[in-house]
């Protein structure tokens, strides 16, 4: 059987324009598609060296701001327009309402509780007793562990080192501070380097295997709602009734009876969010700031909370405990994605945990807004006026 013909590639320059063209008149001599739209772009192949491979063009994707977002928090303060990309009509337009909502009562607090970004080697011993004594081995000589993980860094620092012992087996998750980089592949190559480190010097004699599968990457898990990938970050806003019912058409007493019906539900459905629809916003913001979007299926796990205060009010808060951002390295320094990151003053160094509160704070606000909706009678309404694309 004979194999397809391979993609072009050129070994002196593979990011010019000239290569993608020829990878397009490949593309289109083998299957019929122009690739038209995609070849016409502004950026300059060359600074997509390193985010992708076997380039041929670029997606306009459709971008929206909502705002203004009122946000008092730690690292985030002030009103905010935010960027986001999308291809869901009304989605836009309903964070918008949900950020107006936030603001009119006086904005929200927002605060990154906790940095832990993990790479989850597994050694393998040859017995329980041996396993037992690693484990003990690995609390001795942490700073000397430590020492070696960070030598392969300028940002990353190693806190702590996890044991989870299952027969023969010492499960660990490495945790790591990565400054303003999100730091997967950070936390991979100073891993890396710590475990062979301890190949060469533990008595014991373990092996290992760089990822155990605990750390989860790119994957939801009961055990980073508790321990934290990434940052876990808090939005609590109180909501006053008389601006819901002006602005949503609801009162804060239905949104909480609603809130109850809605928790029980999703504890049925075993749902790794309690709240209306995190992974919206947080999609949206992130395709928007070149931040790596497979890590939506992490960063929308999360927690909302509420109660109806005695003076009628509402508090709401929502607690996502795996926000994986950065805002320095990968697609962050890419043009479109820059000028959105500096559209929020979060482009850099220093800006890592802003940015987080900001993502926080825009799930807060599509809850709000969709959490009412559903109730007033404006969901499917406002997607049939919004939300399609009838061309």
């Amino acid at each position: 059987m004979s194999r397809a013909p391979s993609i072009p590639r050129s070994k002196i320059d593979d990011y010019s324009r000239d290569q993608a063209s020829e990878r397009r008149d490949f593309l289109y001599d083998k299957t019929g598609a122009q690739l038209s739209a995609v070849g016409h772009y502004t950026l300059d192949p060359q600074v997509v060296n390193g985010n992708i491979e076997n380039f041929i063009g670029t997606l306009q994707m459709p971008l929206g701001v909502a705002g203004p977002l009122k946000i008092q928090g730690e690292a985030a303060q002030g009103d905010f327009y935010v960027p986001l990309a999308t291809t869901e009509g009304t989605l836009v337009a309903s964070y918008s309402r949900g950020m107006r909502v936030i603001s009119e009562c006086g904005g929200c607090k927002t605060a990154v509780t906790r940095h832990a970004m993990q790479r989850a080697p597994v050694f393998l011993l040859a017995d329980v007793h041996l396993a037992k004594q690693f484990g003990a081995w690995l609390e001795q000589n942490f700073l000397q562990l430590k020492s070696v993980a960070e030598s392969t860094t300028r940002s990353g620092k190693l806190v702590d080192v996890e044991q989870y012992p299952v027969g023969n087996m010492l499960y660990t998750r490495f945790n790591f501070t990565t400054g303003d980089a999100a730091g997967q592949n950070m936390t991979g190559k100073a891993t890396f380097a710590a475990c062979e480190w301890i190949v060469a010097n533990c008595h014991l004699q373990p092996k290992y295997l760089l990822s155990g599968s605990i750390d989860t990457d790119k994957k939801h898990s009961a055990m980073n709602l508790i321990r934290t990938r990434g940052k876990r970050v808090i939005a609590e806003v109180v909501l006053k009734n008389d601006v819901v019912k002006r602005l949503l058409g609801v009162d804060t007493a239905t949104l909480f009876r609603a809130r109850q019906i809605s928790n029980t539900g999703s504890f049925q459905a075993g749902s790794i969010y309690n709240g209306p629809h995190s992974a919206n916003g947080i999609a949206a913001l992130f395709i928007a700031t070149g931040q790596d979007e497979a890590n939506v299926a992490e960063s929308h796990a999360g927690i909302t909370h509420s109660q109806l205060l005695d003076n009628g009010d509402y508090y709401w808060s929502v607690t996502l405990p795996a926000v994986i951002c950065g805002t320095y390295g990968g697609g962050t320094a890419l043009p479109g994605q820059r000028e959105c990151l500096e559209l929020m003053d979060c482009y850099g160094a220093g800006k890592a945990d802003k940015f987080a509160e900001i993502v926080a704070a825009v799930v807060l606000a599509g809850d709000i807004s969709l959490g009412s909706a559903v109730l007033a009678g404006d969901w499917v309404s406002s997607h049939e006026q919004y939300g399609r694309n009838r061309k």
